[in-house]
């Protein structure tokens, strides 16, 4: 039986490549053999759950550069859903209470059976897609286009102003949209689960003993974060939409920056775990805009939240925490 600290090893620093997932009222952590998630019911109790970590892809092939980092992509956005739709089921979102006949509460179904549930989740998924794609994809270049059309200015440097203008426009959709889904409450505890996340594995990286007032003291910023790597992806696209020939329709346009999509994927995913890996000048600057935009997608967490991060994270420490190491 695990304990629910790791002993301190004199202050020594540790980089670790285990990670996390903000969940629904938990904290998933995903190390090198297992995986674990932690989430308070309706109780306030911690269920724990954990699993081997195992990938959906193996071979040679899917752990080369770049290559690997398209393939862990998948499979984190895979596992991510799942642990987001079983700590819905804990955390008691899928029911409702009612009064029965002689006043007590009991817990009911919400009346949507699992397959329409699955339909439903289809149909956001592709809804989702689309928007994204419309978003990201076609209303900047679009946006470029008229601006093409009315401005002079923009005409004469099309070729050098194209690419950044769309790619800064994408970051600033993506701010506004953060932002916009952080006032809601439910969010806004995700987001608190988040900085709790980060700020355990901090904890743990400064070789401290894993306590809340340990944790609580820790920078909730972390530069290997799927914020960070959602920010790098997006400023790689810009790099390589300059290679993109400007004279071709929009829609053309688009679809050729979505082909290249894995290319921003496999770059993106090689440089925040460069981040993860080393601290120098180079991997501060490309972490500092991944950090500024953590400052929106984590909060401050609570005692009871840090609580859950340190549960799931020491489950899925190895008996021989080397394996834990980069």
């Amino acid at each position: 039986m695990k304990k629910d600290r790791v002993s301190a090893c004199g202050g020594c620093a540790k980089k670790t490549s285990i990670g996390g997932q903000a969940l629904i009222e938990g904290i998933m952590m995903r190390g090198p053999k297992l995986s674990a998630m932690a989430v308070r019911d309706p109780n306030g109790e911690i269920v724990l759950e954990k699993w081997d970590t195992k990938a959906k892809f193996n071979g040679k092939f899917f752990k080369l550069p770049f290559v690997r980092g398209i393939f862990n992509f998948i499979d984190s956005m895979s596992s991510g859903y799942k642990c987001l739709m079983r700590s819905a089921e804990i955390a008691g979102f899928e029911e409702v209470e009612e009064k029965s006949e002689d006043g007590s509460e009991e817990k009911k179904s919400s009346g949507i059976s699992q397959v329409g549930m699955n339909i439903l989740m289809v149909i956001s998924a592709v809804l989702g897609i689309a928007l994204a794609v419309g978003l990201f994809m076609i209303l900047p270049t679009f946006l470029y286009d008229l601006l093409e059309r009315f401005v002079p200015f923009f005409a004469d440097k099309s070729k050098y102003l194209q690419s950044p203008f769309e790619g800064i426009l994408r970051i600033l959709i993506f701010l506004v949209y953060m932002l916009l889904v952080s006032r809601m409450k439910d969010i806004r505890r995700t987001f608190m689960y988040h900085g709790a996340e980060h700020k355990t594995i901090f904890c743990y990286e400064h070789g401290n003993e894993l306590t809340v007032e340990n944790v609580r003291k820790e920078s909730r910023y972390h530069p290997r974060c799927g914020t960070s790597f959602m920010v790098l992806m997006l400023i790689v696209g810009i790099i390589i939409g300059m290679f993109i020939p400007t004279n071709l329709p929009t829609l053309i346009r688009s679809a050729i920056k979505l082909l290249l999509l894995p290319v921003s994927v496999g770059i993106g995913y090689e440089l925040i775990k460069l981040a993860g890996r080393h601290d120098n000048v180079f991997t501060r600057v490309i972490s500092q805009p991944g950090m500024w935009f953590q400052r929106i997608t984590t909060v401050e967490p609570e005692d009871d939240m840090i609580e859950c991060a340190i549960k799931a994270f020491v489950e899925v420490l190895p008996e021989d925490e080397k394996e834990a190491s980069w």
